[in-house]
């Protein structure tokens, strides 16, 4: 399933067909945008009714076998035994400084039976990291290219897999198995854009036929194909961390703000002596939000200065097409605080910005 050098997903055919703008996205050639509108029009009907995304370069890996929590709880941050099987957890895989080899979510199926959705670019090392510390019995697959992901998301998400005959209502961060004509789906209520949705996992050949459904189910409500383009926009709204800019093998879960991952008290995982340590003493800088407060869009890399100094840089940066203005997330100096204003080099002109805690804006994903 390539593309010269670039993997496809199994809904390549539908993008094209479309005529969708293509990028490379972790090694995968995604989407960004469809025409009609674009990312701004992609994002508002996020919004304000459902959207459906591929967003199956997304990787896949299962770890079975006696001890399989075990082996994923004592290897990743966050506390595995905190949640039951059925329930999905957001984790991180670190290395030995701190910093963030991959952020995932865990699937718990049962003490045996771990699924695991990493980042595209990172999977095959999650695994191999993985493998490397699991028992004999306890064997770690990379699935990447057996499954695809679809995501549902927006207000009407719930209309939509209910006219597939899909579950739908379940708890945040929760999934259930179930059949989609005769093939097995499991449908988590997750997603990356802030609003109420679910990311359907589907056998990779009945991917595209699930795309066609799903499109079909979500045109009473005006429902739209949307990019990766517009991911991107609706995750920075929400301050979202995004693996290769907010997180990084350099940066730690400390600085970027989601120290809620990570299982403080769990005897043993990678990177723990480190985190700790970077705890107690305060990191050296910390994620933040910036709201420019006149014309410009900041953009990654582009240093941030207050009274002259250079105080961090830009990690993530964009227009919001809900704000109608320039935001961004950025690493700052620990001497930055909430309501300071500082300016943004953006190729050689200041932006000036208003220093803030995401979300930039309200919604509440939990809800229902």
């Amino acid at each position: 399933m390539s593309n010269g050098a670039l993997k496809t997903s199994p809904v390549h055919d539908r993008h094209v067909a479309l005529g969708a703008k293509m990028a490379d996205f972790g090694g995968w050639e995604m989407p960004i945008e469809y025409p009609g509108g674009g990312v701004v029009r992609e994002h508002t009907v996020v919004r304000t009714s459902v959207g459906i995304f591929d967003v199956s370069h997304l990787g896949k890996a299962s770890v079975r076998g006696p001890g399989a929590r075990e082996l994923v709880n004592r290897c990743l941050a966050n506390d595995l035994g905190r949640i039951e099987p059925g329930k999905a957890q957001y984790t991180l895989c670190c290395n030995d400084t701190g910093g963030v080899v991959d952020d995932l979510i865990a699937y718990l199926r049962a003490d045996d039976d771990v699924f695991l959705i990493p980042n595209a670019a990172n999977t095959a090392a999650v695994v191999e990291l993985l493998a490397a510390a699991a028992p004999d019995d306890v064997e770690v697959r990379d699935l990447h290219e057996d499954f695809g992901v679809l995501a549902v998301q927006g207000s009407k998400s719930d209309e939509v897999l209910t006219a597939l005959g899909l579950p739908a209502g379940h708890e945040y961060m929760s999934f259930v198995d179930a059949q989609w004509e005769g093939v097995p789906v499991t449908v988590c209520r997750t997603g990356y854009t802030g609003e109420r949705g679910y990311e359907v996992v589907a056998p990779w050949e009945a991917t595209a036929r699930l795309w066609d459904a799903l499109l079909t189910a979500a045109e009473p409500y005006a429902g739209l194909p949307c990019g990766l383009g517009s991911r991107d926009t609706l995750r920075t709204e929400m301050g979202y961390a995004l693996h290769g800019h907010e997180l990084t093998p350099e940066i730690t879960p400390v600085q970027a703000r989601v120290g809620w991952a990570v299982g403080w008290k769990k005897e043993q995982f990678w990177g723990k002596e480190a985190l700790e340590k970077e705890k107690a003493q305060g990191p050296r800088r910390v994620s933040w939000g910036l709201l420019a407060t006149g014309r410009g869009i900041p953009r990654a890399a582009c240093e941030v200065r207050s009274g002259g100094e250079v105080v961090g840089v830009v990690t993530s940066g964009t227009f919001s097409p809900t704000l109608k203005q320039g935001i961004a997330l950025a690493l700052l100096a620990p001497t930055v605080a909430a309501g300071d204003q500082v300016v943004v080099d953006v190729r050689g002109r200041e932006v000036p910005a208003e220093v803030t805690r995401p979300p930039f804006v309200e919604v509440d994903v939990r809800e229902g």
